[in-house]
C-alpha cells in the first residue's frame, strides 16, 4: 500500500515538472511567504511599508547592476544584471500590504532565472528588514 502511495507521488511530481508548473511555496522569508508563479517569477506579500520596500530594492539594484528603469509611482524597477535582466514590481494591497514581484531571465530575455529572483527577493526583504 505504501509503495502505491509513493508511486503515485513519483507520477504526480513528474507530471508537474513536465507541465512547467512551478511549486507554489518554497519559502518563508521573515514572515513573509514566497511562492513561485512561473519559472522566473517569485511573489509575496509583506507588511513592509512601501517606501521602505522601494529603498530597499533600489539599493540591492544597484548592487546587483544597472538600474535601467524606475518609476516609484508605478511600483516598477528594471535591473541588467549581466547576463540577467530583473523586474521588480510593488503592488500596494492594503494600506499596510505590499505585494513584491522579481522577474529574472538571462541571455537577453530568453531563459527563465528562478534562482536569481529568489536572491533578489529574499534580499529585498533582508534590507527592508534591517532598515526598519
Amino acid at each position: 500500500m505504501k509503495k502505491i502511495f509513493v508511486g503515485y507521488g513519483l507520477i504526480l511530481l513528474l507530471l508537474i515538472h513536465i507541465t512547467g508548473c512551478a511549486p507554489l511555496l518554497l519559502m518563508t522569508v521573515g514572515g513573509v511567504g514566497v511562492y513561485a508563479i512561473s519559472k522566473d517569477t517569485i511573489q509575496g506579500d509583506t507588511d513592509t511599508a512601501y517606501e521602505t520596500l522601494w529603498d530597499a530594492a533600489m539599493k540591492v539594484g544597484r548592487i546587483r547592476g544597472t538600474i535601467l528603469q524606475e518609476d516609484f509611482n508605478r511600483g516598477y524597477i528594471e535591473i541588467d544584471a549581466k547576463p540577467n535582466r530583473i523586474k521588480i514590481q510593488f503592488m500596494r494591497v492594503t494600506t499596510a500590504t505590499t505585494k513584491i514581484k522579481v522577474t529574472a531571465r538571462k541571455y537577453k530575455n530568453v531563459f527563465p532565472n528562478i534562482e536569481i529572483a529568489q536572491d533578489v527577493f529574499i534580499k529585498i526583504i533582508e534590507e527592508a528588514k534591517h532598515n526598519n
